[in-house]
């Protein structure tokens, strides 16, 4: 039995070491020393250990394993300081990533985005794996532990279905996944830990969002009554949110705040902390004596659980949102405390009446980029002449001043999403963004930026690459096949049956043809003064979703281009889809897409040999709409010298091959003609004969 275990640890040993960690040592004869914050980590580490041996909990046995997932109670993207648990113990201050800490070993999963920084802000004695290679979480655990082992973990921070494709897993080797309903990592974490943040809460008032509360309450009864259901519980921070009229402070970049709502024929329950009531909040909700189903009862936070308990004995039928596209579901807590028979699983139907954005949500929305657009302007082009007069720029400073340009537009609610500068090097990077640690400063070279802004009117988001100096002729050459697949996707016009992910090959298409790609999605649903991102657009060609696209959806457009050790590109543009009027033969819907976002591109990156005459008559008509919305705004607020940079970049792009461009490109530099230069000649020649 003992040489067995051996060999299974050897095994373990050589295909579960995770990736090459670039700051610990090697070699497996040395200890490692942890100083500094990494000796901080450790002792969390170990006191976690030591917890899930002595377990203050209704179960007497030690754990073997215990799970830590990067999520709050309603499998929030972003995170409020007290739900930080993974960052308290591992010291990852990424969006992305899973902790299993077991006695005699740790390993982390990360996106491959998150790889790089993983491996720098995590000590030496975390293993660090890919998300989605082998092996998984599930196949690691079955590697380390002997049957009958006991993996733990907080029933309420784990999605419903990982939680149970873990267990049935699990189950194959006779391992127990068990509810740990006190949090190890708090328990560590004690009287350290930050005081959960419970903001104010206020009303988004009907001039932004379109409609009455009670009017979306009243269609979302009406698909629980088509559903044969009595009620749903919604536990997505943003659907409670956007279904009852209400924004908050509660967790950075998306303006939601922590809460249940529970929806049935009969009545309506919220439950968030109840220390926030004002006289307009329970006005708005009509909350005074509350007796009828066209009103919102107020009720603490954790009484939601005693009221499922309860009022699930008079149910027979209780919708239960299950995952779809980027929302998780609910949490294996929330079906713990539902009788199984009464439980029906379903995608919560609020996600897609929350897509499709009403007439003044769309209005709205357009607005807010205009205001976006200017914001923008006004850094790139004091970012040009600062660097030009030798001027020190980080790429942090730069972050700060976006986000400031953004905060002093009308409306504004703040920023989406953490802004991301990243120059030279650092834009090869698909999800980098500057720290203390990593900050540089700017030089000649390439420059990504990614960044996004909240506005009462609506959400954007935006990506630009932009060069200090003179560009190299790969760098254009890469930048100009980016800028095609992301016209390529936006000049479309096609029938509403057809799927996101068979868009995808439109916009990748030019970076695929230099036998490349990127490792994001190509596109994402944006919501309207929420979450940046939203379910159920996701153009991918991994993805295998049924949904398509309506009317009055909006949704990112981001190909992109990244050599690793040298630079990377992304552009992206918001797109609405809008109906064109005309019918398909089959009976659907012919829709198109316009551009929201109103930023100018790169013009010393834009090789216009490469681009089609339609590709070109649609920069035209794009920088023509620019010099329209944001030059208008731009002069309104005298911004001039934004005004005559956005001017400079806009300027118009000749749709026929000039004198000029024949004259640069038709020859190879080894005096041969090369394709592109015959097609020039031949474009010239009937531009002359025929004119």
């Amino acid at each position: 039995m003992g040489i067995l275990l051996a060999l299974v640890e050897r095994t373990v040993a050589n295909d579960f070491q995770g990736i090459r960690r670039s700051k610990c040592q090697q070699s497996r004869d040395r200890t490692q020393i942890y100083e500094g914050v990494d000796n901080v980590l450790q002792k969390r580490l170990q006191a976690l250990r030591a917890e899930m041996r002595s377990r203050t909990s209704t179960q007497s046995a030690e754990l073997d394993a215990y799970l830590v997932p990067m999520y709050d109670e309603h499998q929030s993207q972003y995170l409020m300081e007290s739900d930080q648990r993974i960052r308290f113990l591992t010291g990852f201050t990424g969006t992305i990533g899973e902790a299993v800490v077991l006695m005699r070993s740790a390993a982390f999963w990360t996106d491959e985005r998150f790889l790089e920084q993983a491996d720098q802000e995590l000590n030496c004695a975390w293993r660090i794996f890919r998300t989605g290679e082998q092996p998984s979480v599930a196949e690691y655990l079955q590697a380390e532990l002997t049957p009958e082992a006991r993996v733990g973990a907080d029933p309420q921070l784990v999605p419903h279905h990982a939680w149970k494709a873990l267990e049935t897993e699990l189950s194959n080797e006779y391992i127990r996944l068990i509810h740990i309903n006190r949090n190890l990592v708090d328990l560590v974490w004690g009287t350290r830990r930050p005081a959960p943040r419970f903001g104010a809460l206020k009303v988004h008032p009907v001039r932004f969002a379109g409609e009455r509360w009670d009017s979306k309450v009243a269609r979302l009864r009406a698909n629980l009554t088509a559903l044969r259901s009595d009620g749903m519980i919604v536990t997505s921070l943003t659907e409670v949110a956007y279904l009852l009229n209400m924004r908050g402070t509660d967790i950075p970049h998306v303006p939601v705040f922590k809460a249940y709502l529970l929806v049935t024929h009969r009545e309506l329950l919220l439950y968030t902390n109840t220390t926030r009531e004002t006289l307009g909040l329970k006005n708005h909700l009509k909350a005074h004596s509350c007796h009828n189903e066209n009103c919102v009862q107020l009720r603490d936070y954790g009484d939601v659980w005693r009221d499922l308990r309860t009022m699930a004995q008079h149910w027979h039928r209780l919708l239960v949102p299950s995952a779809v596209v980027f929302d998780t579901g609910a949490s294996e807590a929330i079906h713990a405390t539902l009788p199984r028979n009464i439980v029906f699983e379903r995608p919560s139907p609020i996600i897609f009446l929350r897509a499709q954005k009403n007439e003044v949500e769309r209005q709205g929305m357009r607005r807010a980029h205009i205001r976006d657009g200017v914001a923008m302007c006004e850094v790139l082009s004091r970012l040009e002449e600062r660097f030009i007069a030798g001027d020190h720029i980080t790429e942090m400073s730069l972050a700060r001043e976006i986000d400031h340009a953004r905060k002093t537009q009308n409306n504004s609610e703040g920023i989406a999403f953490p802004t991301s500068v990243a120059y030279g090097v650092h834009s090869g990077l698909p999800n980098y963004t500057p720290s203390n640690r990593t900050n540089i400063e700017l030089s000649e070279g390439m420059v990504l930026i990614d960044s996004g802004g909240q506005y009462e009117d609506g959400t954007t988001e935006v990506s630009r690459t932009l060069h200090l100096g003179e560009p190299t002729a790969d760098q254009i050459r890469a930048y100009t096949n980016v800028l095609i697949g992301l016209i390529r996707l936006s000049i479309l016009t096609f029938p509403e049956n057809l799927k996101p992910a068979e868009l995808d090959a439109l916009a990748r298409g030019p970076v695929w043809g230099s036998m490349d790609d990127y490792p994001h999605g190509t596109g994402h649903g944006i919501g309207s003064y929420s979450a940046v991102r939203e379910s159920p657009i996701s153009i991918s060609y991994t993805a295998k979703q049924r949904f398509t696209f309506k009317e009055g959806y909006f949704f990112s457009n981001e190909p992109g281009y990244y050599k690793a050790g040298a630079f990377g590109i992304r552009l992206e543009n918001v797109l609405e889809v809008i109906d064109t009027g005309k019918m398909h033969p089959t009976g659907h819907k012919f829709l198109t897409f316009q551009d929201v976002t109103l930023v100018p591109f790169e013009w010393k990156l834009i090789d216009r040999t490469m681009l089609s005459v339609p590709e070109k008559k649609w920069l035209n008509d794009y920088n023509a709409r620019i010099r329209q919305h944001v030059g208008s705004e731009l002069k309104r607020k005298h911004k001039m010298d934004a005004f005559y940079w956005m001017m400079n970049k806009t300027r118009h792009v000749p749709e026929y091959v000039t004198e000029a461009d024949y004259n640069g490109v038709a020859t190879s530099h080894h005096g041969r003609l090369s394709i592109a230069g015959a097609l020039a000649i031949v474009l010239l020649l009937e531009r002359f004969v025929f004119n």
